[in-house]
């Protein structure tokens, strides 16, 4: 015997705010790789800026990382970004920002080429 029943349809506020920013960057590829993520305060080197937040990086471009955090970071901001192992270390700089209630969701660029990053099948 069929009883009635209710679902929860999926919808924008369900989906990923990350894949959403994502729709901006043609190239964007699905990745869900975790990494750490540090703030270069201006003036500051690079390497002395601390590791403050664990982040997964769920989409990336040849040259973009897409991810959200809880730190509120700006466009222009500068970023270390390093793997959970420390072989993968590059610095980039915040071109897009979405700002949501307790989260961020960032596009950032790499401050310099970093060949075959990603990896496309």
């Amino acid at each position: 015997m069929a009883q009635e029943a209710t679902a929860t349809a999926r919808n924008a506020q369900n989906a990923s705010t990350v894949a959403g920013l994502a729709r901006f960057f043609p190239e964007a590829t699905p990745v869900r790789m975790r990494f750490q993520l540090a703030r270069i305060m201006p003036g500051s080197a690079p390497s002395s800026a601390p590791f403050i937040e664990s982040i997964v990086i769920e989409f990336g471009t040849p040259r973009e990382v897409l991810f959200e955090c809880g730190t509120a970071l700006e466009f222009g901001d500068d970023l270390r970004l390093r793997n959970s192992d420390g072989s993968f270390e590059v610095t980039a700089s915040v071109v897009a920002v979405q700002y949501h209630p307790d989260k961020t969701v960032v596009a950032a660029r790499f401050q310099e080429e970093v060949p075959n990053w990603i990896v496309k099948s």
